[in-house]
């Protein structure tokens, strides 16, 4: 995948910060999730926070695109970080009703939710803020570089034909360092311990 396929106009991506999670390295989690991928067919990426909402957020934004036979990229920057929960859930579900126990060979380690993911590679890149918009959610229309700002660090996002223009000097970019494929259902919650 190339990055103009991932940030072009029109597509949607899931904005990420990463790093040391549930006590385990980011290096260390990326070869666990690709040797979960390679034996199950998918992995699971654990995170917590209301911002990318599996039911509300997440799921609605994905099969919008996914309706026009659009994939949507997790975009990872990697950040220091220092997270200190712990456990491997259990279970997951879609709906927050109906659950499922998760494959042994899948771990979500410290996390409520996770996303569902089938294809996990490094790539380098500046993903411009201010040419993207919050498509879903109570903050639908607002301006990405405006959205992810302190302890906001995940979002669900479109990418605009051109930045917004503005007198703000606040032009931001970040540089990804790794992506991900979501796959159906594309976000789910996760509960118990095993």
């Amino acid at each position: 995948m190339t990055t103009n396929e991932i940030i072009r106009p029109g597509a949607g991506v899931l904005f990420m910060k990463v790093g040391t999670h549930a006590n385990e390295s980011l290096a260390d989690i990326i070869e666990r999730k690709k040797e979960e991928i390679d034996s199950t067919g998918f992995g699971m990426w654990g995170y917590g926070g209301n911002t990318c909402h599996p039911g509300s957020m997440v799921q609605p934004f994905a099969r919008s695109f996914a309706e026009r036979d659009q994939s949507i990229y997790l975009c990872m920057e990697e950040i220091e970080s220092k997270h200190f929960a712990s456990g491997v859930a259990a279970e997951y579900s879609v709906d927050g009703e109906t659950w499922e126990e998760i494959p042994d060979t899948v771990e979500v380690r410290g996390s409520r939710y996770a996303l569902v993911v089938d294809e996990l590679h490094e790539q380098h890149f500046m993903l411009p803020l201010e040419k993207t918009r919050v498509p879903v959610g109570p903050s639908t229309g607002r301006l990405g570089s405006r959205y992810i700002k302190g302890q906001v660090d995940k979002a669900c996002l479109e990418i605009l034909d051109e930045p917004e223009r503005s007198n703000e000097e606040d032009q931001r970019e970040v540089e990804i360092h790794l992506v991900s494929r979501l796959r159906d259902p594309y976000a789910v919650f996760l509960r118990g311990e095993r």
